[in-house]
């Protein structure tokens, strides 16, 4: 073992190999390729940490006819019967996503988790889609349901109000017949394999 790496115990993981500098400025060649080795092992994985969270929308109405998942898979399931391509179904399955930890912003946590693996449009209406949806309730919370309009003149506006129309605020019908969550797991298992577009990896698909 040379004096860059070294094995050290680990309760929860086991032997790992590591770094050993203690402020990155000091970091070696060595030290970065562990450190790679092991970002892309542990990317890997996003899916199942994804679908993990998903599920933790399971049985959380918050006072709609049906729970967040529903919801979720409902809107999902619309947008892949009218023939949306994967990474749009993709998005239509986590745009809630958000609502465990982000309540006051969850189209922005639900963006971030799709944007590198999704175009601009489709990243463009998950990231704006709660002011958009806003017109079909704000006015009942003393709100402005035009809130959307703002973002009239940007090229994705109409895309955006289409997809809540067809899709987001259609979606709590007890009675329709979502597909389950098995369904969606691998498609978003192939729109989550290699992003296109990433700060973190060279070449990005």
């Amino acid at each position: 073992m040379d004096n860059q790496s070294e094995i050290v115990a680990d309760t929860e993981h086991g032997l790992e190999e590591r770094a050993r500098f203690t402020a990155m400025e000091n970091g070696t060649q060595e030290d970065w390729s562990i450190i790679a080795r092991d970002y892309f092992k542990f990317a890997e994985t996003l899916p199942d940490r994804v679908l993990t969270h998903l599920k933790l929308l399971k049985g959380d109405f918050g006072g709609f006819p049906v729970c967040r998942l529903e919801h979720s898979l409902q809107c999902a399931t619309r947008a892949h019967r009218d023939g949306r391509d994967e990474r749009y179904v993709t998005m239509a399955l986590l745009h809630d996503i958000g609502d465990t930890l982000g309540t006051y912003n969850h189209p922005d946590v639900a963006a971030a988790i799709i944007k590198p693996f999704v175009d601009e449009q489709t990243h463009w209406i998950c990231q704006h889609h709660g002011a958009f949806q806003g017109y079909y309730y704000f006015h009942f919370l003393g709100m402005d349901r035009e809130l959307r309009e703002k973002y009239r003149g940007n090229p994705h506006f109409e895309a955006c109000a289409e997809f809540c129309e067809k899709y987001d605020q259609s979606a709590f019908d007890p009675a329709y017949d979502s597909a389950p969550l098995d369904f969606f797991e691998p498609m978003l298992r192939r729109t989550m394999a290699r992003p296109l577009a990433s700060l973190y990896v060279k070449d990005a698909a």
